[in-house]
């Protein structure tokens, strides 16, 4: 049994670093958070991790901590007062027991607090690479032009593929 891998990700650290969300941020962040969510949402599915976005709500006024999960992946909002930091500390504080943990940020002083927990970091940058990388493999591995053509899967919407995909890989 491989040790499971986790992901959290501090939701709009990446959406200010990857130039894929530079154009669309003057439209509001619900834009980009959904394309975010989406595209880690391949990610888990395709690499088998398992990823936790936080955003950053703490300056909303009388913002509740809440935690939905979307296509498998889970997401959080901070509560008023509480930085995205203080979350991911958090986070990772409950998950370094159960597999290793990766943590997506480019902020520095975070960086101490993580290796303290056992975790690693990983910049926007590197994990750009790792989920193209693997969103690109995972997608070629369906649009093969075979003799499977026609098969129901082809046809289903990503998120439930990726539902079910996870789902076979259980089973092995």
């Amino acid at each position: 049994m491989s040790m499971q891998e986790f992901y959290v990700v501090d939701g709009y650290n990446i959406i200010h670093a990857w130039p894929d969300f530079a154009g669309m941020i003057d439209n509001g962040l619900d834009h980009c958070r959904d394309k975010l969510i989406d595209m880690l949402a391949n990610f888990a599915g395709f690499s088998g991790s398992s990823v936790r976005i936080v955003f950053d709500a703490h300056l909303v006024k009388s913002g509740v901590e809440r935690c939905d999960v979307i296509h498998g992946v889970e997401v959080f909002y901070t509560q008023e007062g509480e930085t995205a930091d203080s979350l991911i500390e958090r986070i990772v504080g409950d998950l370094g027991k159960l597999g290793t943990v990766y943590v997506v940020t480019s902020d520095w002083d975070e960086q101490r607090i993580i290796f303290g927990r056992g975790a690693y970091r990983l910049t926007p940058k590197e994990f750009k690479k790792q989920v193209f990388k693997v969103n690109k493999e995972g997608q070629e591995g369906f649009n093969k032009v075979n003799p499977t053509e026609g098969y129901l899967e082809d046809k289903l919407p990503s998120d439930i593929r990726v539902i079910l995909e996870k789902w076979r890989r259980s089973k092995n």
